[in-house]
């Protein structure tokens, strides 16, 4: 991936190399972001994922009907209680996650990234990784990329045809130029992170 963030990073990664991965409140690509996630694992059999979810990304895994397979292949699922429950900051920031990927990212949550909203367990935790030094990488993956129609499909199987906003794609573009951040554009991306950090499967 160019410009992808060095393998080794400072901090307490001993052992086991962990990744958190955050999910927000999405239904856009989040069946096939599972399904890609889940691939990865199946090949990086020696990285522990971590996954959380906002509480918008609870309601929407629910949804979608892909709580039990997610639990299923990631373990236990850690949803936001509060910003800073569970402590996902306090990990991100001493090195216990190697890197934070948020994915799939609502447009409510690049807009807060991009002006230094905390208030959700994922925004504060992202946040305060990139305040560290060096930052703890961040990688988002926006659901809004560029202006015009998208079509997604709802859990009853029904497509839905969304506007894409120009102010929701400016976010974006802001997001690009974040120092520690790094906008994945396309679920293939996934593998290109994990390629950078751990190497080839």
């Amino acid at each position: 991936m160019e410009g992808s963030f060095p393998r080794t990073l400072g901090g307490s990664n001993v052992g086991v190399r962990k990744v958190a991965w955050g999910i927000t409140g999405s239904g856009d690509r989040l069946s096939e972001i599972v399904g890609e996630m889940r691939r990865i694992k199946e090949r990086y059999g020696e990285v522990e994922i971590r996954v959380f979810l906002s509480k918008a990304g609870e309601r929407v895994v629910k949804m979608y009907k892909l709580w039990d397979e997610l639990g299923d292949a990631f373990g236990d699922l850690l949803v936001e209680q509060d910003p800073n429950t569970p402590f996902l900051a306090g990990a991100l920031q001493t090195g216990v996650y190697e890197f934070f990927l948020i994915a799939p990212a609502t447009s409510n949550t690049v807009a807060k990234l991009v002006v230094g909203i905390a208030d959700s367990l994922i925004t504060n935790s992202a946040i305060q990784a990139l305040k560290v030094y060096p930052p703890v990488p961040v990688y988002v993956m926006p659901c809004d990329l560029a202006e015009g129609f998208v079509v997604t499909r709802l859990p009853t199987g029904k497509e839905l045809k969304l506007r894409i906003r120009r102010e929701d794609v400016e976010n974006v573009r802001r997001l690009m130029g974040m120092e520690g951040v790094k906008v994945l554009k396309g679920v293939d991306e996934l593998w290109a992170v994990f390629r950078g950090h751990f190497g080839s499967p």
